[in-house]
């Protein structure tokens, strides 16, 4: 028998609304102190971790960290074109690419070297290669079900965009020791620094050409992020079990991703619409990592331990070599 959305609604607003409030919060502090809004959402939403055994609110926050996370990652699709791809040229284009590619294929070996398995390699990997938060919740929603996967989602979280941040300080001030030009400058800081605001952050600190630049080159990475989570979603259905919980063929949020990129590709997503869209994406995204923060427990992220922190370090500077090495290469 099917539950009465009414019925629905009102056993998941409590949790919801606590997610939402958090979200609030964490986009005060972004908006009046410049403190990462995806950071503050996770950091204000560990203390309340009692909250996701609450039984009035548990299974809201359950929601707002699983649903609401999918439906922000699918809206970010209005954002992405064929246009965007074309403008930024073959020889860049490629080594965004690759970048993306080569970092996972690098996450996926080094894995071991760090006493990590090949799912928490792959989420890492994925987080830092791609978009940061956003594709570490993408990229979480798919893995198997397992011990301590919402610690590990939130320590991802929360270290790639901590790495993010120094990277928007620090990575202006190395281009210019390094003479780079604007238009490689763009490319470096789009093709490496972790999450979309950061990278508008320090692209826009040097100038307005290398912040429309450094964006284009984050979004086109950004588009890596459907293909890459649906086939991680095949593999992973081919090696489960016929006794275990197999992953869609399609992830939904995946497949309306990419409707939404083609849409916007032939210009029919009008212009308020795209705007009602992002603001949308966003705070389902903060108040679903708001969420993922509640169901937290600190004393068990700090099981994690430190080599799993070095080996994201490793895994960004891998990323920033690779993509500076292939900007003089590119010339």
């Amino acid at each position: 028998m099917v539950e009465p959305f009414k019925d629905r609604a009102h056993r998941l607003f409590p949790g919801i609304a606590i997610a939402g409030l958090v979200a609030i919060a964490a986009q005060f502090l972004n908006e009046h102190y410049g403190a990462p809004a995806m950071l503050m959402a996770i950091l204000l939403g560990m203390p309340l971790n009692f909250l996701s055994d609450e039984p009035r609110t548990g299974e809201g926050i359950a929601f707002a960290a699983r649903t609401l996370l999918r439906i922000g990652v699918a809206l970010l699709g209005v954002r992405i074109s064929v246009e965007m791809v074309q403008a930024l040229g073959l020889p860049y284009l490629f080594l965004v690419i690759v970048g993306v590619l080569a970092t996972i294929g690098f996450s996926l070996l080094i894995g071991k070297l760090f006493g990590r398995d090949r799912l928490f390699a792959f989420l890492t990997g994925g987080a830092v290669a791609i978009c940061g938060a956003s594709a570490a919740m993408a990229i979480g929603s798919i893995l198997p079900k397992r011990d301590h996967a919402e610690r590990d989602l939130a320590f991802t979280v929360i270290t790639v965009t901590v790495l993010s941040t120094l990277a928007m300080i620090f990575y202006p001030l190395l281009t210019n020791a390094l003479g780079l030009s604007l238009d490689a400058t763009g490319v470096f800081l789009g093709g490496t620094i972790h999450d979309v605001a950061q990278v508008v952050g320090a692209g826009f600190s040097i100038s307005d050409e290398t912040g429309d630049l450094s964006t284009l080159v984050k979004l086109i990475r950004v588009t890596m992020l459907a293909p890459i989570v649906l086939v991680a979603a095949l593999i992973l259905r081919k090696k489960s079990s016929a006794h275990s919980s197999r992953p869609p063929l399609m992830p939904l949020f995946v497949a309306a991703f990419l409707v939404l990129a083609a849409l916007n590709s032939f210009a029919l997503i009008p212009e308020p619409v795209k705007d009602l869209s992002g603001h949308v994406s966003r705070w389902a995204l903060l108040a679903a990592i708001a969420a993922v923060g509640m169901k937290t427990s600190i004393p068990k992220l700090l099981e994690v331990g430190g080599p799993a922190i070095w080996m994201l370090v490793t895994q960004t500077a891998f990323l920033a070599l690779f993509v500076l090495g292939g900007i003089w290469v590119i010339g």
